[in-house]
């Protein structure tokens, strides 16, 4: 039996290559509400990245006032008011679980939008293209000047083009190392060279990263480098609504001066007069009217020229819009549309968004900036001295988190009769040792605790050691064993 031909476009070469060489995409400029929008969102996102740094925020003396700063020689990090230290990571992993279900949410209601507004690539990669735009004309300027090949003019445009390309992503690079460090001394220390070589690595490192990803491979990351496509794709339902062209109403689709021959003929056709100019301002390149697609990011600047077109023919807008296929095949039912922004799905990333941002607002709310860890000595276990009591050795680590010195008290509580003392440290009041911790601060101590030699003690008794701020009045406790030999 002779085996069956695929088509050509079908039959895979075992040689070939395999991935899709970048086609040249020259994304057309366009104006309407969603390109307004992702200009605001723009202006936002990098406003706040690029000068978040310099904000200033007044924690005390002594301590840092930069209101956003990743401190990592001294492991703390500050955000305004709050200051998380590195046992407080957890903070962090419920932001990131934040993060991840309000995506999920974002997905269910309309699809990618977080790829089409607030995705880091595509902001840079929408900037870049409007110095490119700015300085070598529109998608046919550009086109006609490629096509063409390279004379002095054009050539002035690509250095120019590239330079201003390159300082973006150098203050981008630059703009990130701010937050690890006091945003003006350090930009003082890198006019004059005497910033740590780790700043210019990390600064060399993400300048070229941004020129490469925002000047170069632009839609290859959202198409081949990106996971989300994939992910938001197994996520979504029926109801999301996505960028779509309404082919209900633009099928069949022909130009402006034959629809209105076959119309006058009694002819039934379509709003589309084919006029390619949702693919002209795609920046993936993608036709939306062939459906959905990986590629697309859902930035709806389809929307807002084919929303141009069928105004100025006068036609009614949104061929092209925020829908679904529930839609679409209710309005060729002849039934009204419905939108189910509240569903089973969006009310349970909803709750759960609301639940783990409740949980940790709740313990930031109610932590405690005094914090006591106690490590029982091992060898040996306990010691009998020569009255005959039993003496049990600690390793405590205290936690100031407050940002100024404060006097604490240390009181044990488990054997009768019990005494508590700090090996090297001599107190007033030697039955209730009190010490000094220092601000932001951890303190180590080694402690002893001894019975009663009338004591009556069992093999292992719980000992909770309590210590307590003199002036605030704050309590933190830990507990133990002690123990007899």
């Amino acid at each position: 039996m002779n085996k069956p031909v695929l088509p050509k476009d079908l039959q895979t070469d075992p040689d070939g290559p395999l991935y899709v060489a970048q086609k040249k995409i020259y994304p057309q400029s366009v104006s309407g509400t969603f390109r307004r929008i992702k200009w605001y969102l723009m202006a936002i996102c990098l406003g706040i990245y690029y000068f978040l740094p310099f904000v200033r925020w007044n924690r005390g003396l002594g301590a840092p006032d930069q209101a956003v700063l990743i401190d990592l020689p001294n492991s703390r990090f500050y955000f305004f008011f709050i200051e998380l230290w590195p046992q407080e990571i957890y903070y962090f992993t419920g932001l990131l679980i934040v993060a991840a279900i309000t995506l999920f949410l974002m997905n269910s209601l309309g699809g990618r939008v977080w790829c089409g507004y607030l995705c880091p690539q595509t902001v840079w990669t929408d900037l870049f293209y409007a110095v490119e735009r700015l300085i070598e004309g529109d998608r046919r300027e550009r086109m006609k000047k490629a096509a063409e090949g390279l004379t002095l003019q054009r050539g002035a445009e690509l250095v120019l083009k590239h330079s201003i390309w390159i300082l973006i992503a150098w203050w981008t690079g630059g703009a990130w190392v701010l937050y690890f460090a006091d945003a003006p001394t350090l930009v003082k220390e890198l006019v004059t060279f005497q910033a740590p070589m780790i700043a210019y690595i990390w600064i060399g490192i993400l300048t070229s990263t941004t020129y490469l990803l925002a000047g170069f491979m632009r839609e290859q990351v959202c198409v081949y480098m990106c996971p989300w496509p994939r992910i938001q794709a197994a996520l979504t339902d029926e109801w999301a609504l996505n960028v779509t062209y309404k082919y209900d109403r633009g099928e069949q689709r022909t130009s402006l001066k034959k629809a209105e021959q076959a119309r006058a003929q009694g002819e039934k056709v379509g709003d589309c007069v084919d006029c390619n100019q949702c693919v002209a301002v795609c920046p993936t390149g993608i036709d939306i009217r062939n459906g959905s697609q990986l590629d697309c990011i859902q930035c709806g600047l389809c929307i807002d020229a084919c929303d141009a077109v069928m105004t100025k023919i006068g036609r009614e807008t949104r061929l092209i819009g925020y829908d679904n296929d529930i839609n679409i095949h209710r309005r060729m039912e002849g039934k009204p549309e419905v939108f189910r922004m509240i569903r089973p799905r969006t009310m349970v990333y909803s709750a759960l968004i609301v639940g783990v941002g409740a949980i940790m607002l709740y313990a930031l709310l109610t932590r405690t900036l005094l914090d006591v860890n106690v490590l029982h000595d091992r060898n040996p276990l306990a010691v009998r001295l020569s009255d005959g009591s039993v003496r049990n050795a600690y390793t405590m680590r205290l936690l100031n988190k407050r940002g100024f010195d404060r006097v604490v008290a240390i009181d044990v509580e488990g054997p009768a009769d019990a005494t508590v003392s700090v090996v090297g440290m001599d107190s007033i009041t030697p039955e209730r040792p009190m010490i000094v911790l220092g601000r932001d601060q951890t303190t180590e101590l080694r402690v002893l605790v001894t019975s009663s030699p009338d004591a009556k003690l069992a093999p292992s008794t719980p000992v909770i050691f309590h210590i307590t701020d003199i002036g605030l009045g704050e309590v933190a406790s830990a507990a133990d064993n002690f123990v007899t030999p």
